[in-house]
């Protein structure tokens, strides 16, 4: 068995680094190409092609993330039609390889994968996606959503704070600050204007050239506006660099801490989460997928080719292996319109795929 799983393991390994090194070059050229439009639109910024390039090679790992799960469906089945054709595979299941000792071969591959997937979604991707982002947006401008910016919630104990957020700057600092107070009652206490916010150690934001409104007094005899104006102000709150960068950048470039993190204090402040918590299962089960594609494999072994059907049934199961990922999109909308469990918006496409693939497999081992 250790010979065998050699033989299994060093063809799928390598056509598996095969597919993805091809699907690699293929977004990189696309997105170089796209890059070199850029150079021209942003010539006054001195945004060169050595900079093109880099923001290119960052986005490798998110592209790496997205498609391995498919590199390896199409990798496993190119290795597993091409042992049957060749009657490879049953001279293995005469050595001794009946089908569930196949079966826990490839899953202990596909479990391989798996950790593989976390380890470049969760610790690569996530931080080379940020520093593209920044260093694309030193010479194209600031990064930011729409003309209103992002809004934020922080709630402590005695008041509340909406935050809005107009722009992220290169260099991770924030711009166009506004904090409005609000008291327990819902009464605006405070409203402050900022040019400019960095995070501080500690949970707090060090806010520059600092414009201060405060409403202290409620009765008509009694009300008056206090402003206050100061070069500097440091304001303690639990709003991370991850969250601030969770409201401007897309949130499933974020870890999987992070985005645990930010549904909690989206809960703890009163906020929909729906959305995030859909991303935040779908960046749990997405590994897992991996798993899911060699199941939806081993069936390829199992058949009998012809010369002229083997890239029809590779083909079919390329298909196959596509329609999954286009079902796990399409669930993720439905999910968050619907409002239906996040958990289970995130995990229902794997399940039906890995019952699908179990059934053909059960089917080609037992009925023929």
């Amino acid at each position: 068995m250790r010979t065998i799983r050699r033989l299994i393991y060093g063809e799928v390994l390598y056509a598996v680094a095969f597919v993805t090194l091809c699907f690699l070059s293929l977004f990189f050229f696309f997105d170089f190409v796209e890059e070199i439009q850029s150079i021209g639109r942003n010539a006054t910024a001195n945004y060169q092609i050595v900079h093109a390039v880099t923001y290119v090679a960052l986005m490798i790992p998110s592209h790496l993330y997205e498609l391995l799960p498919i590199a390896v469906l199409i990798g496993t089945i190119f290795v597993m039609a091409r042992f049957a054709q060749s009657s490879e595979y049953t001279i293995l299941r005469t050595s001794g390889l009946g089908p569930w000792r196949a079966l826990k071969t490839l899953l202990l591959l596909g479990l391989a994968f798996v950790l593989l997937t976390f380890a470049i979604g969760d610790y690569i991707a996530p931080v080379a996606d940020r520093t593209g982002q920044l260093l694309k947006a030193r010479y194209q401008g600031r990064i930011t959503v729409g003309q209103t910016g992002a809004w934020l919630k922080e709630r402590q104990a005695y008041s509340q704070f909406a935050v809005n957020i107009s722009a992220l700057e290169s260099n991770g600092s924030m711009q166009g600050i506004r904090i409005l107070e609000f008291d327990n009652q819902g009464l605006l206490m405070s409203m402050v204007q900022a040019q400019a916010a960095s995070h501080e150690t500690g949970d707090a934001w060090t806010l520059k050239h600092v414009d201060r409104t405060e409403f202290p007094a409620r009765g008509t005899d009694a009300a008056h506006i206090d402003r206050i104006q100061t070069d500097s102000l440091r304001w303690p709150n639990q709003i991370s660099a991850e969250m601030v960068s969770a409201a401007l950048l897309k949130p499933e470039r974020m870890s999987t801490i992070d985005l645990f993190q930010y549904v909690r204090h989206l809960d703890a402040n009163g906020q929909s989460a729906q959305r995030y918590e859909i991303e935040f299962w779908k960046k749990v089960f997405y590994p897992l997928s991996c798993l899911v594609m060699v199941v939806l494999a081993l069936p390829f072994a199992y058949l009998h080719f012809r010369t002229d059907s083997i890239a029809t049934y590779v083909f079919g199961g390329v298909m196959a292996g596509i329609s999954f990922f286009l079902l796990n999109n399409v669930f993720g909308y439905i999910g968050n319109l619907q409002n239906w469990q996040p958990w289970l918006t995130a995990a229902l496409p794997g399940m039906i795929y890995s019952i699908l693939s179990l059934t053909a497999f059960g089917w080609l081992v037992l009925k023929r």
